[in-house]
């Protein structure tokens, strides 16, 4: 069973000009190849589970036989609705492209920066207020 990519596979860092304005252009454009790769890679996963379950899906007379099939199914469509949930996130990435709002924090509206957004293109906040929800949550939680 193939792991779930968490990142887009390969990409040259972006290296911008001298002078070059956050957000170009370019920057764009090296985003959403980014993201239409990674999305365009999901989607070959989800296509080949899809397959792979039907062909294996046999009637096993064993319990035992049938019960390891049916928990293997049982993570390979957890791992798929992870993905599922990670095209949206790309496909709501790639709409922030469009509108003009994607790089700016959501929550504070800094600028999220180049190598934050090549470790995780469909972040939307910033490292620090990132950073603050998590502590938030962790209080809330324990």
């Amino acid at each position: 069973m193939a792991e779930t990519k968490i990142r887009p596979y390969s990409f040259e860092p972006y290296q911008p000009k001298e002078g070059e304005e956050y957000m170009s252009p370019e920057q764009l454009e090296h985003f959403r190849k980014i993201l239409i790769d990674w999305k365009t890679e999901l989607m070959k996963e989800v296509d080949r589970t899809l397959h792979h379950m039907q062909d294996d899906a046999a009637n096993f007379p064993d319990p035992t036989d049938r019960a390891t099939q049916e928990s293997e199914f049982s993570l390979e469509l957890r791992t798929r609705d992870r993905e599922r949930k990670l095209i949206k996130k790309i496909d709501e990435a790639l709409e922030r492209i469009e509108t003009g709002d994607y790089g700016y924090c959501e929550t504070c509206g800094v600028e999220i920066g180049l190598r934050r957004l090549e470790a995780r293109p469909t972040a939307t906040q910033c490292i620090d207020c990132k950073t603050l929800d998590e502590l938030r949550e962790k209080q809330q939680g324990g």
